[in-house]
């Protein structure tokens, strides 16, 4: 299933300009970053470790003047953005899901410049409510080193490395945080956080059953202890 697309054009590799355009997309960043964030971020965190570093301050500079509204000066990374696609290469990019599992398809089409600065803009055309969240997941892409799979979607979508975030993690952080502690509510009461005191008390009791010290398996262990502490803060907010 696709849960998040979105389509750049390109110039080809020997046009006499270099240009970039944004095609059809389908980016839902509620709550954010949301699949669309996370995607978004995806496309930079694979293309950008492509890019002359000494361009990385103007990808940060311009994630942080499109989040402010600002007129962005053109060209940008030496391609400049425009309107028409006529003669331009697509490349599209998704976030997919098969139950609770995630993943990317990445497409190479383009030159590395221009899925990032195509990622950016399109991050530039989300609600203002989304938008800072956003751009700060894609700056942290900008720093990512490693695949770019299941650690880096619990990362960009406000998660640690090692936890099982996953489909429902980014659609519902509570949801999961939830199913992770055991809670079971049922109608409003399913995405509230129960009191804290009550979290606590759960935490204390699995995180004890989950170490191998008191019993448990090690295989599995660090995965189970890093998801209930990610789960512990998501519903405490600390």
């Amino acid at each position: 299933m696709v849960l998040a697309e979105l389509e750049v054009f390109c110039s080809r590799a020997h046009a006499p300009t270099r240009r970039v355009a944004l095609g059809d997309s389908d980016l839902p960043c509620e709550p954010a970053p949301g699949f669309g964030g996370v995607l978004l971020a995806g496309i930079v965190a694979e293309h950008v470790a492509e890019i002359d570093p000494d361009h990385i301050a103007d990808i940060k500079l311009l994630t942080r003047e499109l989040e402010q509204g600002q007129p962005i000066p053109q060209p940008r990374l030496r391609h400049r953005l425009q309107v028409d696609t006529v003669g331009l290469s697509a490349a599209h990019h998704r976030l997919l899901g098969d139950g609770e599992r995630l993943w990317f398809e990445f497409d190479d089409t383009g030159a590395p410049e221009q899925q990032v600065l195509g990622a950016i803009y399109a991050a530039g055309t989300l609600e203002p409510h989304v938008i800072h969240v956003v751009m700060a997941a894609l700056r942290k892409a900008t720093s990512w080193a490693g695949p770019v799979g299941d650690d880096f979607i619990a990362v960009v979508a406000g998660g640690k490395r090692g936890t099982s975030f996953n489909r429902t993690a980014v659609e519902n952080p509570t949801a999961w945080a939830l199913g992770v502690m055991g809670f079971v509510a049922t109608g409003a009461a399913a995405v509230a956080a129960p009191p804290t005191p009550d979290v606590v008390r759960r935490y204390r009791e699995l995180l004890r059953k989950a170490h191998p010290d008191h019993g448990a398996q090690n295989d599995g262990a660090a995965q189970r202890i890093a998801d209930l502490s990610e789960a512990r803060r998501i519903l405490t907010g600390r």
